[in-house]
């Protein structure tokens, strides 16, 4: 199942996309949940029971939103790709390096990433989305995949300047419209196994970043551990998993996006997430 939040004619809701037309359950059941983020805590109970009767809406007609507009925390894993690790510089580390991404940060498919009017060092970072569906606490590895709701791609772009102001990632990583999320999820049931499963990141066309999931440092199951020991996981909670080697800041010379380019993050089976470039608005 492939599930998104979107506007239609102003009017937000979330529903199922099949081929190529969204159909607008949100509609259907908006006396049982308010959102997308509800819908997942109660387990999608009655999501594939109203498709039937949903309304089909062609997917040029909608409006994407981040698939989670509103999620309790979103956990963004730095550093967890050796490619990644190694370009930077950073040491061999234990455990995951956690910084915080908030939701007012986020955009949606087909929508602008902004680079801000401070910078001009806005960089690309493609990667998977984990959903969280079961909430929890110190969550075990074997239980780990139990807690996951869905997979979506990701660009957690970057305003790298200020990112290098502090040891802390959080002001680069939370300039709004900077990071990227959908089209849509997808239920670990449709998607299969992870392992394999290519990520790549395009910058007007070329390639820029490209791994197996295979080759992340602390696999899905370890992100859940760790981070459901210091924090509480909730059922609409997104961890974003790391990106691989080739950021744009690591290149010689640097490489940015800059209004007018277009940005792509494409995962086997999974899905295309584009985003044009623009330049904020005085």
């Amino acid at each position: 199942m492939r599930l998104s939040t979107v506007k239609i004619a102003g009017r937000t809701s979330w529903g199922v996309v099949s081929g190529e037309v969204f159909l607008d359950v949100g509609a259907v059941l908006t006396g049982r949940y308010a959102d997308l983020k509800a819908a997942i805590t109660a387990g999608l109970e009655g999501v594939a029971e109203v498709e039937a009767s949903a309304t089909a809406i062609p997917l040029s007609e909608v409006e994407w939103l981040p698939v989670i507009p509103n999620p309790d925390k979103i956990l963004c894993v730095g550093l967890n790709y050796e490619m990644h690790r190694q370009e930077t510089g950073r040491a061999v580390v234990e455990n995951p390096t956690i910084f915080a991404r908030y939701a007012n940060s986020q955009t949606g498919h087909l929508k602008p990433i902004v680079l801000p009017k401070v910078s001009h060092e806005l960089d690309y970072e493609g990667e998977l989305a984990v959903i969280i569906g079961k909430p929890g606490r110190y969550i075990s590895r074997e239980e780990a995949m139990s807690h996951v709701a869905g997979y979506a791609c990701y660009n957690d772009g970057s305003i790298r300047d200020f990112q290098r102001h502090t040891h802390q990632f959080t002001p680069g990583k939370n300039f709004p419209d900077t990071g990227a999320f959908g089209p849509w999820m997808m239920t670990p049931d449709e998607i299969g196994p992870m392992g394999d499963l290519r990520l790549q990141t395009r910058l007007n066309g070329q390639v820029v970043q490209e791994a197996t999931f295979s080759q992340m440092i602390f696999d899905i199951a370890r992100q859940i551990e760790y981070c459901s020991t210091f924090t509480r996981l909730e059922a609409g909670d997104v961890i974003v998993s790391g990106t691989p080697g080739g950021v744009g800041a690591k290149r010689n010379p640097p490489l940015w996006m800059k209004p007018g380019d277009v940005v792509e993050v494409e995962i086997d089976k999974l899905g295309l997430l584009r985003n044009p470039i623009t330049a904020e608005q005085a």
